[in-house]
């Protein structure tokens, strides 16, 4: 009696010194407008003279903006165009088509405005209408007013003309005439010049397929013939006649878009001039008058060297080969300069720069087994003369090089973001060109990205960690930082701070992990000697190649998301699995031709890991869940393994065969000489064997991982007699983006887990 009296008192003494609690998170809370933290600025441009830095700063709910500028002299932030002017850019009528076009927009960066050579004017994008602003006088003009949208706008080198594409074709206007001049002529709608197909935009990441030379009197344009690739139907339910959109989407196996270069004058729109890259091979169509290239290659990047001399990578369909030309425009000879090879994939990024010198250029390659940055030099002459020498290995050791952020030729310095020292961390890091003098220049621990002036003299960086929301800071190089933006505080929430954990996988490779445990249970229980009945864990991997989960970085609404979850009393753990990114080549190749297997391996082996360490994890109540790769990933595992009770599915792949030609065959090769593999990779093809109950939810627009494959996953389950939950929404694609549908989509999987995971009965223990 004495003990339990004492143990009465402690108890009231340290529940009244417990401090208020904290402000409860809610679905609808974290998945509204803007979210807790704020809608932070976007779309960050520098102008040409590097005086001001303009962004556009919108409200919560994403529609009324105003576009903003800092001082590059003083770092102060001011009104660059109102929200009113810009609202008069944008006529009612012509709003985006729907959701599609919209994450379109957002899902690869196309801007809405853009800066004029001089520094004194702005074109606007509005709708697919082009508006041509000036700065000093507040006012703009309509310089297009085609029913056809026009996009992906550009001005000239002088910036008295300004090029786009409408209806799949190039077109030039000049600024001071009221005229336009078109410079392609095709009426196919299969043939693209100059504009981006599906499958470069997403798995090459090509934002723009033409570019003005130097001088401004040509411009070099990609051709993609899209003729020979299937389409897919894209079906609005909604409607009571519903409608059909064919998206053209090259599967795994299936013929790509053909690509040729092409160069032509932008003075009279004539002398076009298409470029032959060997080894490509040529074919004629079925009139055997026109020359097309082959569909099995990949032309990712191309640009100027100089005027009359153009640069361009050749990918091979393998991905396991990538050539650098240089091409004499006039003569129409190439020469090959550099040659990239790997026994895994080569690795498409924009580190490729030519120094102002005019006879080097920076290079990355994995070719020491990690993203490195190297230097080489070239003999000028038109072309230059063949093999491109290397100067120097600029980076190397035990991390990987993103991306390069600036070169400051003046100073003979390049900065570029790495994650060296933990790999779950990324800092601005500087290196001489003579690969002296490495070293970090971000301070905070966590992750850091940077947008630097076009002088490397000043740039904004973008910071954050586990449990701080984005910061924006400008800062001047070598000098002092100033911040100027940064989330709301959420301290009100009281998060719970996550543990990093790592674990060692078959092989004895370091995985790292992220555990997010429940807070500690009230001391007083209805038993005080009742053994706990254990916490249910929750898996959420994404596991697939190129992409890094567990990082000293904000995790925005989802990482709100389980804390929320936490609350209720479900861990969460997420863990970086062989076949991720962010740590070499080693690491990442460990899938290649052979989907699922090695990246389910590694999660049952941490969670074995995990549930020895932390004794208060429930081994019989384990979850699964994930989007895209992570939604493959969680039926995967429900057909490969009992050890999971519930999952949640978001736009799972279900069938390799069914993903796009560039990324399923870089990582699985051609499904014609794998297919036991592609087979095997395949959750449809292991139904029968479901264990635990499934939640699986798809966008019927997804225009990514399209809908059939839940569909075929969905017959398959009822032809094995399995149930399983399904969850639709209509025309919404790959994000399932807004606001409402978030909300919902998000309030059924805390249900889901609530009714199958918390509190549903306990399987045998394993």
């Amino acid at each position: 009696m004495k003990r339990l009296i004492t143990i009465l008192i402690c108890s009231a003494a340290l529940w009244g010194q417990q401090p208020a609690p904290a402000t409860p998170l809610t679905v609808e809370a974290i998945f509204a407008e803007g979210g807790l933290a704020g809608r932070a600025p976007e779309t960050f441009k520098w102008s040409p003279d590097g005086s001001r830095l303009s962004y556009v700063q919108r409200d919560d709910a994403g529609e009324r903006g105003e576009l903003m500028y800092l001082d590059s002299a003083t770092g102060k932030a001011a009104v660059l165009v109102s929200r009113e002017k810009l609202a008069g850019l944008a006529p009612p009528a012509r709003q985006l088509k729907d959701d599609r076009e919209r994450e379109r927009r957002s899902r690869y960066s196309v801007a809405s405005y853009h800066w004029a050579p001089d520094s004194q004017h702005l074109l606007f994008d509005s709708s697919g209408q082009l508006w041509y602003f000036s700065l000093a006088t507040g006012t703009a003009v309509q310089a297009t007013s085609s029913p056809d949208p026009s996009g992906d706008p550009k001005f000239s080198p002088d910036g008295r003309r300004i090029a786009y594409v409408r209806k799949h074709n190039l077109y030039v206007r000049r600024l001071d005439k009221d005229r336009e001049r078109q410079l392609t002529h095709d009426q196919d709608d299969a043939v693209l010049n100059g504009e981006v197909d599906w499958v470069y935009a997403e798995e090459l990441d090509v934002r723009s397929n033409y570019f003005w030379s130097p001088s401004g009197n040509h411009i070099a344009f990609l051709q993609m013939n899209e003729t020979p690739v299937p389409s897919y139907p894209i079906t609005d339910f909604i409607p009571t006649h519903p409608t059909v959109d064919f998206q053209k989407y090259p599967k795994a196996g299936d013929p790509n878009p053909a690509v040729r270069l092409g160069v032509v004058e932008t003075a009279t729109g004539k002398s076009l001039k298409w470029i032959t890259l060997p080894p490509q091979a040529r074919e004629r169509d079925d009139a055997g008058t026109r020359p097309r290239e082959a569909q099995d290659l990949y032309i990712p990047r191309f640009g100027w060297v100089r005027d009359g001399l153009l640069w361009a990578q050749v990918l091979n369909r393998a991905q396991d080969r990538l050539d650098l030309y240089f091409v004499d425009v006039a003569s129409g000879r190439s020469q090959l300069m550099l040659s990239e090879k790997s026994d895994a994939w080569v690795e498409v990024n924009d580190n490729f720069r030519i120094l102002r010198s005019g006879d080097r250029f920076l290079w990355s390659s994995w070719r020491d087994g990690h993203t490195h940055l190297y230097l080489y030099r070239f003999q000028e002459g038109n072309p230059p003369t063949p093999g491109a020498t290397l100067e120097k290995q600029l980076t190397r050791g035990d991390f990987e090089v993103f991306g390069v952020q600036a070169v400051d030729e003046d100073a003979g310095i390049v900065y570029f973001i790495a994650n060296e020292g933990d790999a779950r961390e990324r800092h601005l890091y500087s290196v001489k060109l003579d690969g002296s003098d490495f070293r970090r220049v971000s301070r905070e621990p966590g992750t850091h990205s940077a947008n630097f002036s076009p002088d490397a003299r000043h740039y904004v960086d973008n910071y954050s960690a586990l449990l701080t929301p984005p910061q924006l800071s400008f800062c001047a190089t070598g000098g002092a930082c100033q911040k100027f933006w940064e989330a709301r505080s959420l301290a009100a929430y009281d998060l719970i701070a996550p543990k990093f954990v790592d674990f060692k996988a078959e092989d004895g490779t370091v995985l790292h992990g992220l555990l997010l445990l429940p807070p500690e249970r009230p001391m007083f229980k209805s038993c005080l000697d009742c053994p706990s009945v254990g916490w249910p864990l929750l898996l959420n991997p994404y596991g697939g190649p190129g992409v890094q989960t567990v990082r000293n970085a904000w995790g925005g609404a989802t990482f709100l998301f389980h804390q929320m979850l936490a609350r209720e009393g479900i861990a969460l753990l997420q863990v970086d699995n062989r076949g991720m990114g962010a740590r070499g080549q080693k690491f990442t190749a460990a899938l290649r031709r052979n989907f699922g297997e090695v990246e389910l391996k590694d999660q049952l082996t941490a969670l074995d890991q995990a549930l020895a360490a932390y004794p208060a994890l429930d081994p019989r109540r384990v979850g699964f869940w994930g989007w895209s790769y992570g939604g493959y990933m969680t039926l995967n595992a429900m057909t490969h393994s009992d050890r999971f009770v519930a999952g949640v599915a978001v736009a799972p792949v279900t069938d390799w065969r069914d993903y796009d030609s560039i990324y399923t065959e870089r990582y699985m090769g051609l499904p014609q000489e794998n297919a036991e593999g592609y087979k095997n990779s395949s959750p449809v093809n292991s139904a029968a064997n479901l264990r635990g109950r499934v939640l699986i939810v798809h966008g019927t627009s997804d225009d990514n991982v399209h809908m059939q494959n839940t569909m075929q996953m969905v017959q398959a389950l009822v032809a094995a007699g399995k149930p399983f939950d399904l969850a639709l929404y209509p025309r919404k694609t790959h994000g399932i983006a807004g606001a409402v549908a978030r909300t919902h989509l998000f309030t059924r999987i805390q249900k889901h887990f609530e009714q199958n995971l918390l509190n549903a009965p306990r399987a045998e223990s394993h």
